[in-house]
């Protein structure tokens, strides 16, 4: 079996190629990629090449192929697997395989036949064997390549801690009915945050979502409303804070306000940005906790912290860079049953042949995510601008028509259409 694949061989040295895969073992499994969405990590790799931790030193004769966040489905199943799995099935990967010989080892950095920038890949057994390669019952396969970014987020949730007085218990998750704040959190994971926090088990009583861009603010609110999170128990305010600070009004004195003059008990930091920080630090209310889920590229980077609240009124800090098995499987559910839709992360779509330019160029590219079709061939295309490009192209003009129905988002319909027009990648 041929693949199409993006691999990287060195620093800033990706290239689109086809090649041969090695016939499947008794223990390992082919499969097909439709979708794959780009994440910054992925552009770190491109970036340090050799010198990634996750990336092995013999790349250039070794080259590896890109991308974790994909879905697909399954073409062949070696015997070992034949009673779990079998041909047809779609799944999607838990990149953290958590491999005891190395650590660091996860598809998109380490592996020559599994990744998801790529039409096919071999599926190795030790995946299997940790509980990586994940069922996915759903109709559109976008939903299975956001469940690794959905699944940091519902890590972040997870991650933080509280206290009882007079108990050393660490007691796990955010306060149920307890006041919570997302800073700097309209983008693309802050969007995914607020629609896991109105839609899961456990869930604030009242959400503060902050931001200085009034656009994404407006877009935030149009996607998850005040009256949707009303119906499900909790009040959601949506904050201006260049706007509060315009007025001459202390933006800590003004979201406390907001919280009945508590500090809040869950504060999510979204952007690695020392004042915005510092200012979450502020927020935090007796037992609270502040969790920095946005991953600093600079490793000095620090803010200040208040050590007496720390001492006297218990506030503490967590903080993670990825989700676990169990908190995919909870992405992978969720969006499955309609409780959770996350396509408001992507802002572009495009072909395999975009995956280059677009991973390279990646900070410099606005919006949130961006999703890769493997099987096809296409220009990375922002969804806002698919009514203009219609005025040339019958595909964009229906593509408009299908996402303006639905709120400007990518979905199902849209991914279906496209499949079914797109031009084949070569060598596909």
């Amino acid at each position: 079996m041929k693949t199409t694949a993006v691999r990287l061989y060195g620093k800033q040295d990706l290239r689109l190629e086809t090649f041969e895969l090695p016939a499947i073992r008794d223990d390992e499994i082919l499969a097909r990629i439709v979708s794959d969405s780009i994440c910054m990590s992925s552009y770190k790799a491109a970036m340090q090449g050799a010198d990634h931790k996750r990336v092995p030193d013999d790349i250039d004769r070794n080259p590896v192929i890109i991308g974790h966040e994909f879905c697909g489905e399954l073409l062949e199943v070696g015997t070992r697997w034949a009673g779990q799995f079998k041909p047809g099935d779609r799944f999607s990967i838990q990149p953290a395989i958590n491999d005891p010989e190395n650590i660091y080892a996860a598809p998109g950095y380490s592996f020559p036949y599994i990744g998801g920038a790529a039409t096919h890949i071999v599926i190795p057994a030790k995946f299997m064997e940790r509980g990586c390669l994940l069922p996915y019952k759903g109709d559109a396969f976008f939903y299975g390549s956001l469940s690794e970014p959905m699944s940091c987020i519902v890590g972040g949730f997870h991650v933080n801690y509280h206290t009882r007085a007079g108990s050393y218990v660490h007691e796990m998750g955010i306060v149920e009915g307890g006041r919570m704040a997302l800073l700097a959190g309209v983008g693309p994971m802050g969007l995914g945050a607020i629609d896991y926090a109105i839609h899961n088990d456990r869930r604030p009583s009242l959400l503060v979502v902050t931001d200085i861009d009034e656009a994404r603010l407006a877009r935030a609110a149009s996607i998850h409303t005040v009256e949707e999170a009303a119906r499900n128990g909790v009040r959601l305010v949506y904050v201006n804070t260049a706007k509060v600070a315009a007025q001459g009004v202390d933006i800590v004195d003004h979201l406390k306000a907001l919280a009945d003059g508590h500090g809040f008990d869950d504060v999510y930091v979204y952007a690695p940005v020392r004042s915005v920080v510092e200012q979450a630090g502020k927020l935090l209310g007796y037992d609270g906790c502040l969790n920095f889920f946005a991953g600093p590229t600079d490793p000095a980077f620090s803010a200040d912290f208040n050590f007496y609240d720390v001492h006297y009124n218990a506030t503490h800090v967590a903080g993670n860079s990825g989700g676990n098995t169990d908190d995919m499987v909870e992405s992978l559910e969720l969006m499955t049953s309609g409780r959770i839709d996350p396509s408001a992360m992507i802002t572009h779509v495009g072909g395999l042949d975009a995956v280059i330019p677009t991973t390279l160029n990646l900070p410099k590219i606005p919006g949130g995510k961006k999703l890769i079709y493997t099987q096809i061939a296409m220009p990375l295309t922002a969804i806002a601008d698919f009514r203009a490009l219609g005025d040339q192209d019958p595909v964009f003009a229906r593509l408009a028509d299908i996402v303006e129905a639905h709120n400007m988002l990518w979905c199902p319909e849209a991914e279906a259409f496209l499949l079914s027009v797109a031009k084949p990648i070569t060598g596909a």
